[in-house]
């Protein structure tokens, strides 16, 4: 049995081929095309044609895309929405989409805040309003609204209004409408909750043409024995029906899919990951083998959301920036690149650009292209584009870190060539094998995750017993979205007190993962 992962990045697409057990076949990077899918098949075919493997063992396929931020980053393909809010009339200080950009706004046909919600200990603020939800789903439907965003003040602590508000959306819109609700997508804050459960409601269509698409081009391969799964922002994967309810966590799935083969290739646990493209190089933080995650609010295209993210910081760097050299003598590199026109552009490739990869080639630290092309480049300039490049990476390894000490740095993407072998901060840097295709192997040897998240008042259960409840329902949730129950752990347990809430109240949160059901 196999296993193919795929990542899509700006600059390339890579696959990989992965055994039972867990050894790497083959892997390739094949450049992204303008229509994905195009390139989706390219990394496919080469990546069969490389390992030779029968297509009908591949039993497991993993796709990481960035499909769904390129969506909300270009507002292209986002579907109309209708906004419902329940809080009234204690939120209407401040209405839905109200900081959004104009552009984006479009989206929503309708949107209306009705009575409902609770305070912040968990008591009813008001009864919901249900004649004026089944008026405003009324509204959606006679103008062809096919998608609905829910939230309501403090479902974080209780969500009864939330899902009697999509029961009744169902009954008057149809079975087949798609309802984003928010207590299912974000935590705490109800306007950045509200956000994420927008943006989610919008992202339907972009994720039922990726899903599909990508199982039919795996059948157009004869790939037809294959579970298809999406990997998802926080290291771990989803079913194609999971993607498609949820498709706002398939954001960020990149950078989470490079750390988590960083990890798997170097067998360490705890290090910062630095991954290099042909555009940008992000960096994150693996903990206990799996992405740390961000406590502080995203912003995705503009939009000012609070749910599950990886501590990520990206700066525009990789193989393809375009090194100058300004009249003062100072060189700089990126922020802007050639991109996936590398080879095209890039001086190696007999282009008439001076890049990043260029200026590697010319100190003997990586074999790419015609390194003769290269050779009347001054050595002092690119001594200095190597220092600028140095600089801009280890000011982010700073930015990553939470202590002095310095930390074990991994080096992966394609880009990766670039860099140097010492860097400041980093108590050892290494490069393991496969580094280029580490974003596929992370897909490829995902798990499967669950996550439990609630305000939990001690004074009513005590600690000890919620927390081993926590942790019971976080281990079910990863066995229902398709972990094998026996491999189940958890890895990763928050225990916070808020001093503002009434009691002795704590915001426990619970991650469980597990191996994927064969």
């Amino acid at each position: 049995m196999y296993k193919l992962g795929i990542d899509v990045g700006g600059t390339n697409t890579d696959a990989v081929l992965i055994d039972e057990n867990l050894n790497i076949v083959a892997d390739i990077k094949h450049p992204t095309s303008g229509d994905v899918y195009d390139g989706i098949l390219g990394a496919v075919r080469a990546v069969l044609e490389q390992s030779g493997v029968d297509r009908t063992q591949i039993h497991q396929a993993m796709l990481g895309t960035t499909q769904c931020t390129n969506a909300i980053v270009e507002r292209k393909h986002l579907a109309p929405i209708g906004i419902l809010r329940i809080g009234a009339p204690a939120t209407t200080g401040i209405l839905p989409m109200v900081d959004w950009a104009e552009d984006i706004q479009r989206i929503a046909v309708g949107s209306t805040v009705i009575g409902g919600g609770f305070e912040y200990d968990g008591k009813e603020l008001a009864p919901l309003d249900e004649a004026a939800a089944k008026t405003f789903y009324l509204d959606m439907k006679a103008k062809g609204v096919k998608s609905i965003a829910i939230s309501c003040v403090f479902s974080t602590v209780r969500n009864d209004h939330e899902l009697r508000a999509a029961e009744l959306c169902k009954e008057v819109m149809g079975e087949d409408v798609h309802v984003s609700i928010s207590s299912e997508i974000g935590s705490m804050g109800l306007i950045e909750r509200e956000n994420a459960t927008i943006l989610n409601a919008a992202l339907w269509q972009v994720a039922e043409r990726f899903t599909e698409g990508f199982a039919k081009s795996l059948e157009g391969e004869g790939i037809t024995n294959a579970d298809v799964y999406l990997s998802q922002n926080d290291g771990t994967l989803m079913t194609m029906e999971h993607a498609r309810r949820y498709p706002i966590l398939t954001i960020a799935c990149g950078p989470t899919n490079s750390i988590r083969g960083a990890s798997y290739l170097s067998q360490l646990q705890n290090a910062i990951v630095i991954d290099v493209g042909g555009t940008t190089t992000d960096l994150g933080v693996i903990q206990n083998g799996f992405p740390r995650e961000s406590s502080v609010a995203a912003t995705i295209g503009g939009v000012r959301t609070n749910f599950r993210m990886p501590d990520v910081v990206s700066i525009g760097l990789g193989g393809g920036s375009i090194v100058r050299e300004k009249p003062d003598g100072t060189v700089t590199v990126g922020p802007d690149s050639v991109g996936y026109e590398i080879t095209k552009h890039a001086l190696v490739f007999g282009g008439d650009v001076l890049t990043a990869t260029d200026i590697a080639v010319r100190l003997g630290m990586a074999d790419v292209g015609d390194k003769t092309l290269v050779e009347s480049v001054p050595l002092e300039l690119a001594q200095k584009a190597l220092t600028a490049i140095g600089t801009l990476v280890e000011d982010a390894i700073d930015a990553m870190k939470v202590s002095n000490t310095d930390s074990d740095v991994i080096l992966v993407g394609g880009g990766s060539i670039i860099l140097p072998d010492h860097l400041e901060g980093a108590a050892t840097v290494l490069k393991p094998e496969h580094f280029g295709c580490a974003n596929a192997i992370g897909s490829a040897i995902s798990k499967v995750s669950g996550t439990y998240e609630k305000l939990i008042d001690y004074h009513e259960i005590p600690r000890e017993q919620a927390l081993e409840r926590a942790k019971t329902e976080a281990i079910d949730i990863a066995v229902e979205a398709g972990a094998i129950r026996e491999t189940v752990e958890i890895i990763e347990v928050e225990d916070v007190p808020l001093a503002y809430y009434p009691g002795n109240t704590n915001r426990v949160k619970i991650k469980a993962a597990g191996n994927l059901r064969g």
